[in-house]
């Protein structure tokens, strides 16, 4: 992968979020990070409500502030993508944690996953936070190998009624 960027999402990556998504759709995967599930015909009105939920406006009930990046690759094309949350309520301390995170499909085994958590860890790291729960399936081996490349110490797994399945939780320091 060529020079990524890790970025705040703009209007101007519409595309480029369209076909990352439609790629997700087509294989019947899951949208991940959530906020992906969230892109709506009104591309502007969608990055204007993500940089108000950075800022803890707008925010979903039971939701906290939470911000998303994007991780551009070769020709600005959105490889990847993360979300940040900037404190732990009950359920992201047991299954959701700090950040959470997607590569397209196509992008996969290019190292993406790795780089977006990567740069999503130095911006909670800008923003006071020294440790980052990160938590994801039991079995996801490109998910736990891009945390363990990151310094991901596991933790616990538990079981998570939402998911039907194993949850394995790492903590990442950012100090590091």
């Amino acid at each position: 992968m060529s020079t990524p960027k890790l970025v705040r999402p703009d209007v101007q990556h519409e595309k480029s979020v369209r076909s990352l998504v439609q790629e997700f759709k087509d294989r019947d995967e899951v949208l991940v990070p959530w906020v992906l599930d969230h892109v709506d015909s009104d591309f502007e009105a969608y990055v204007t409500r993500l940089s108000q939920q950075a800022c803890g406006q707008n925010l979903r009930e039971g939701h906290v502030p939470h911000s998303t990046f994007f991780l551009l690759g070769a020709s600005d094309e959105v490889v990847a993508v993360s979300n940040l949350r900037h404190w732990l309520n009950e359920f992201l301390q047991e299954v959701g944690g700090h950040i959470g995170f997607g590569v397209r499909p196509t992008a996969r085994l290019r190292g993406c996953a790795t780089e977006v958590l990567r740069c999503t860890v130095l911006e909670a790291r800008r923003q006071g936070i020294e440790n980052v729960l990160v938590t994801c399936k039991k079995g996801n081996v490109g998910s736990e190998q891009a945390i363990s490349k990151n310094g991901g110490i596991l933790e616990s797994e538990i079981w998570s009624d939402m998911h039907s399945c194993i949850m394995r939780r790492f903590w990442i320091s950012t100090t590091n």
